[in-house]
């Protein structure tokens, strides 16, 4: 007789360990880009305002001071490489120094964030319209900022701006002044003499910045030297006005 043998039952397989599933990450909440433009405008209202106003958040008088170093009013600069070299907006190369020798009197530079802008733009703009009064005693106007050449091209054909922009790309000038602010050029004026003497330096308004040249070129109503009576004219011109005047009441 056949023996019959039993078949060994084989070993069960090794059961293999289940993957552990990652942890679902937690989403990050999503900011509101409305929001997020929100608080990036009123940072810069905010310092704006406190730019314009002279007012800090506490409510007390803050004055803008510039950075160490920077020349003050009544200062003597030696202008031999001061602020290094920039462009005009037609990329011809220049430096302050070269400005200051080719005026009569010395060197305006009104200084704007950022060329087109509606800030910027009132303030070349009232460059512009008082250029004639601002000009009449030598002194030579300049926009500058740190933008480049096309920008501020296409900023003054627009505008129809008569006095040349200078583009501050590296901000050499700008740090040189005190005017650099944390990315772009700090809203204020500048002014020289020919003898390197700083007549005017600090931040302000887009009106604020004009109304500090005109009170140093002897301009502070806007009227032109031009428009200016001596003593001898002052006599005729007061009794033709009187004379219109009495008439006026007669037909009255």
């Amino acid at each position: 007789m056949v023996e019959l043998r039993k078949r060994k039952t084989p070993p069960p397989a090794p059961v293999r360990p289940a993957k552990k599933q990652a942890a679902p990450k937690a989403e990050k909440p999503k900011a509101s880009k409305v929001g997020k433009a929100k608080a990036v405008v009123a940072e810069k209202v905010e310092a704006v305002k406190e730019t314009v106003t002279g007012k800090a958040q506490n409510g007390e008088k803050a004055t803008p001071s510039a950075p160490a170093g920077a020349p003050k009013a009544g200062d003597t600069v030696d202008l031999a490489g001061f602020g290094g070299e920039f462009e005009t907006h037609e990329g011809t190369k220049t430096s302050l120094a070269k400005l200051v020798e080719q005026s009569k009197s010395g060197v305006v530079l009104f200084t704007y964030p950022k060329a087109s802008t509606p800030g910027c733009t009132k303030q070349a703009c009232f460059f512009r319209d008082s250029y004639t009064p601002l000009t009449a005693t030598g002194f030579d106007i300049y926009g500058l900022s740190n933008d480049s050449p096309k920008s501020n091209t296409t900023f003054k054909t627009k505008q129809n701006l008569p006095y040349p922009l200078l583009c501050d790309t590296s901000r050499t000038l700008l740090a040189a002044i005190g005017l650099q602010g944390a990315k772009s050029a700090t809203r204020g004026v500048f002014v020289i003499d020919k003898e390197g003497k700083v007549l005017a330096a600090e931040p302000g308004s887009p009106d604020g910045t004009v109304e500090v040249v005109r009170r140093l070129v002897g301009n502070a109503d806007g009227a032109g030297a031009a428009d200016a009576t001596t003593d001898t004219d002052a006599d005729p011109a007061k009794t033709a006005s009187e004379v219109a005047d009495t008439a006026a009441k007669l037909d009255g």
